[in-house]
């Protein structure tokens, strides 16, 4: 299909976590217009959660999907352009950037804030969709508090997953972390913390057959050992712990990331190494992923661009 630019922007924000929704209300503000492409998870992972207890303001929680859209409506008060569609593949060789929308629309930007985010990688289990929100979680720093006292099982063997089982045993009663290989990949330290917390119990050689529950959610686990073994373990909650992709295959290298694929930035700031493109959020953050650390740095990227955009127009 032959490739024709349909407008020029003065700044493309791709994604709309609360990344893109606040790097969209800060550059709306600073009069950058900002168009803003909701991108494959329209709200993004936050569409997925249940209840939020930690974004400040709201001292009573909020729904996931009432936060993103109290965001989204901040937004489009200081006339942000949302819009469907996600970036198929980008030319960053100048400026202004080219990214082309649902590999057909080409948009050019002056300047391009990448907030697209990162996909909690899952088992692939049909139960394990099932009870997503209902027992089943990809972040135990956001849903853990909400079984406290409570039996879970964490699912991984790296440091995300020492590290879950870890802030989790704080929490809930009992912690069994299931490793599908016979020694945990997490590094030394994180090791001798899980094999020196008394309410973790680590379960070598296994992996996770079903999820099991009911109409109130998850209450069990069925577990298989490498002999072939069944275990039924009841538990409330499930958490997968076995990384996270971030969504940045369509920029096919064209920015620097680090071995995983996260969008490597300027320390302190939103900076890639290409001028003039920013990124935010969970696309560039493997550490914390929360919400408001998201906010915070779709902050600094309409920040930088601002500042870069008046700067290269003076």
């Amino acid at each position: 299909m032959s490739e024709h630019v349909n407008e020029r922007v003065k700044c493309l924000i791709l994604g709309s976590g609360p990344a893109g929704y606040t790097a969209a209300i800060y550059a709306a503000r600073a009069n950058m217009s900002p168009v803003l492409y909701e991108g494959m998870e329209p709200g993004g992972q936050l569409t997925t959660t249940t209840e939020v207890d930690n974004f400040p303001g709201y001292p009573q929680g909020v729904v996931g999907p009432q936060l993103m859209e109290d965001l989204k409506n901040q937004a489009l008060r200081f006339n942000t352009d949302i819009r469907f569609g996600y970036a198929t593949s980008a030319d960053l060789s100048q400026r202004p950037f080219k990214v082309t929308i649902d590999e057909s629309k080409v948009v050019e930007a002056d300047t391009l804030i990448i907030a697209t985010g990162a996909t909690a990688k899952y088992l692939g289990l049909d139960s394990e969709q099932k009870f997503r929100g209902q027992g089943v979680s990809a972040c135990a720093t956001c849903d853990g508090f909400f079984y406290k006292g409570q039996d879970v099982v964490v699912v991984g063997g790296g440091d995300t997953a020492a590290e879950e089982a870890s802030y989790l045993s704080t929490i809930c009663r009992k912690v069994y972390l299931v490793v599908r290989r016979h020694e945990l990949r997490a590094s030394k330290a994180m090791q001798q913390k899980v094999f020196n917390t008394p309410n973790i119990e680590v379960l070598f050689g296994h992996q996770t057959k079903e999820v099991l529950g009911d109409m109130s959610g998850v209450n069990g686990v069925l577990l298989v050992s490498d002999k072939g073994e069944e275990r039924k373990v009841d538990i409330t909650g499930f958490f997968v712990a076995i990384g996270h992709q971030p969504n940045t295959g369509f920029l096919n290298g064209q920015l620097e990331l680090d071995e995983v694929g996260y969008i490597k930035t300027e320390a302190g700031t939103s900076k890639t190494n290409i001028e003039g493109v920013f990124a935010a959020g969970d696309v560039k953050d493997p550490h914390y992923r929360q919400a408001i650390t998201a906010a915070g740095s779709g902050c600094i990227a309409a920040l930088d661009a601002e500042r870069f955009f008046n700067m290269v127009k003076a």
